[in-house]
């Protein structure tokens, strides 16, 4: 990576003093390249999920989890007895394909590590699958399904589970008694789990005690929540340290990694946290063979091994120093160099001009600059597609939207192909010259009916795609099928998922999918009352 300062502003004359007196920007004084750590947060490295002193990235119930010693304790009581089983969950992310360590010791009880599971119906309750934790150390490193199909493997065994839900035994891992001697009761142990595809093995102390093959295609899962359990009945304790985590590849489909911003706007537009979750529900729902997308909302991950197996990043977000990407050039460049797919949504196609607009332009060929490109309302009809796999399927339509254009794209528009152009309506300059609304070049380009690229993407030099879409200011956008299908498509091919002739199908979203997920936004300030 080329060494260059953090955040230098390349903005002159007026333009300077504009941005200044629109900008109020804190001093980063960060190192060019990217850190060790940085760096194992890309690659084949463990990441550590407990920082030995606090419940910093985990929820529970506060009256049954704590730190006692440097680690993670669940007790209950006697007193205040559990009436059914209780989680401390992992808040910082999910998990798909993974190699998971941590040590654990129990005085009493049952408990068991929660994984790609989901949420139960009741406070801290969880299902799916669990690798087991007994302190007779009888069910010790079985693979069990809480709320999910009982027993999926005993300690000693291999099993398949078949479509009908149920395992069947294919071979041994050696008799369960003797395989429990390795267990050291009262005392720390080791427990190791892999998950890698639909096959699920359980390790202690560096014996494999089950494994699990799960062949039912309607109700495995392939990602979801981790956590630790306390489980209801007698008065039991726990304790679990060194939790690390490292992502594997996926192999045979492509991990997407979708991004959301905070919250801004009024109800219904700057939707990114439902988008997200929206975009993720359709791909995983209808393309899950193909793709996996997770995401993360509300701002950059703080998981640090979010981006370990992932084949592409998407960002819907607002832009400038709201961008979740903003204070995270290196890791952008990162992935970008790594050949890692970048796709930018909406307001996420501007940072600012210099430092932060380069990091995007490099990514995804193109971004928006102030005072250059322009941010009006009006109907896009598009009506032309080119010849590209992201065009597949996608029929003529006319949308209104929030479409930005005039965008500063990468030298002689190297690898960049239009998706989506159209010329914009002359009313599109009826503001003032300003940050986001005109210039004279952009006056003369509208005057002539020159086309304006609002969809774009590029290959890049080094093997990876990007993409960038400036709709998406209008959350029920979704519901047009060919403006969904270009946005779907994009977020595929970025990450070299081969295209369909027709497109990625998904069904439209109904009124009740458009509107989960909304954020909460603040009611409208009541408008004075003129005085009598």
């Amino acid at each position: 990576m080329t060494s260059r300062p953090f955040f230098p502003f390349i903005v002159a004359g007026a333009a300077a003093t504009a941005l200044a007196a629109a900008l109020v920007l804190p001093v980063a004084q960060e190192p060019a390249s990217p850190t060790q750590q940085e760096k194992a947060t890309m690659k084949d490295e463990f990441i550590s999920l407990f920082d030995g002193k606090s419940l910093a990235g985990w929820e529970g119930d506060s009256a049954l989890w704590r730190v006692e010693d440097g680690a993670i304790t669940g007790e209950t009581t006697a007193e205040s007895p559990l009436t059914y089983n209780s989680f401390l969950k992992w808040s910082d992310g999910e998990v798909d394909d993974f190699e998971l360590t941590a040590e654990y010791r129990i005085f009493s009880g049952n408990s068991g590590i929660q994984i790609r599971s989901f949420a139960g119906d009741k406070p801290y309750s969880l299902g799916g699958y669990q690798a087991d934790i007994d302190a007779a150390g009888v069910w010790a490193g079985a693979s069990y399904g809480e709320q999910f199909r009982g027993i999926l493997a005993k300690p000693g065994e291999k099993t398949v589970i078949n479509e009908d839900g149920k395992p069947g035994i294919t071979g041994s891992l050696g008799d369960a008694a003797e395989l429990a001697k390795v267990i050291k009761k009262d005392e720390w142990n080791t427990y190791r789990i892999v998950a890698r595809g639909n096959t699920i093995v359980c390790e202690i102390n560096g014996t494999t005690m089950s494994e699990m093959v799960d062949n039912d295609t309607d109700v495995r899962r392939r990602a979801g929540l981790l956590a630790l359990q306390l489980h209801q009945g007698p008065p039991m304790k726990v304790q679990f340290r060194n939790i690390k985590l490292k992502r594997l590849s996926l192999g045979d489909v492509k991990k997407i990694v979708y991004l959301a911003g905070s919250p801004s706007h009024p109800p219904r537009m700057h939707e990114h946290n439902a988008g997200a979750l929206l975009g993720k529900k359709l791909l995983n729902g209808h393309h899950g063979d193909k793709v996996l997308v997770t995401t993360y909302l509300n701002g950059w991950p703080n998981d640090k091994s979010a981006f370990q197996n992932a084949d592409a990043l998407v960002i819907q977000s607002d832009g400038g120093p709201k961008h979740p990407g903003y204070w995270h050039l290196r890791q952008i460049d990162y992935l970008r160099e790594q050949g890692i797919g970048v796709g930018m949504l909406h307001y996420a196609v501007e940072m600012t001009p210099g430092e932060t607009n380069d990091t995007l332009i490099a990514a995804t060929g193109g971004a928006f600059e102030i005072n250059y490109s322009v941010n009006p309302h009006w109907d896009g009809a598009f009506e032309k597609f080119p010849s590209h796999p992201v065009s597949r399927g996608v029929k003529p339509f006319t949308i209104r939207d929030e479409w930005y254009f005039n965008m500063r794209f990468i030298k002689d528009m190297a690898g960049v192909t239009p998706i989506l152009s159209a010329v914009a309506p002359d009313d599109t300059m009826s503001r003032a010259d300003g940050h986001h609304s005109g210039n004279p070049e952009v006056r003369k380009m509208v005057a002539e009916k020159q086309p304006q690229h609002v969809c774009w993407v590029v290959e890049r030099p080094e093997g990876g795609r990007g993409f960038g879409f400036t709709g998406l200011h209008f959350h029920d956008n979704w519901a047009n099928d060919d403006f969904r299908k270009t946005v779907l498509n994009a977020i595929c091919w970025i990450a070299k998922v081969e295209i369909p002739e027709g497109g990625i199908e998904t069904p439209t979203p109904t009124q009740a999918e458009l509107d989960a997920n909304l954020d909460p936004k603040p009611a409208p300030k009541p408008k004075p009352v003129a005085a009598r």
